[in-house]
């Protein structure tokens, strides 16, 4: 995953534009807010599933990127491995950035 990706996400946790975790992403996606699914790629099956089930039950785009450590190393917080991106523009720019590296 290139850096721009990961600027982006620390810049949109600055911004409050990040939600972290499974409870919170779930409150966050019933309330139609979130925009992209971010799930890190050595999460459990369990989160993965979940992850894969929300994306299609609340018509959002989805990627499967990095680990935990690194997911929560550019957004400040410990061992999350599912991120919720509220902001349209983030997202976009997000899935973009991914894109160039092919992930």
């Amino acid at each position: 995953m290139n850096q721009a990706f990961l600027t982006l996400l620390g810049f949109a946790q600055k911004a409050g534009k990040l939600v972290a975790g499974e409870d919170t992403v779930h409150i966050a996606l019933k309330k139609r807010k979130v925009k992209l699914l971010i799930v890190a790629g050595d999460a459990s099956e369990n989160t993965k599933d979940r992850a894969n089930q929300w994306k299609t039950s609340f018509g959002v785009e989805f990627l499967e990127v990095l680990d935990k450590d690194t997911l929560s190393q550019a957004i400040g917080k410990s061992n999350r491995a599912l991120i919720g991106v509220t902001d349209q523009g983030f997202a976009t720019q997000m899935l973009k950035a991914a894109e160039k590296t092919g992930e």
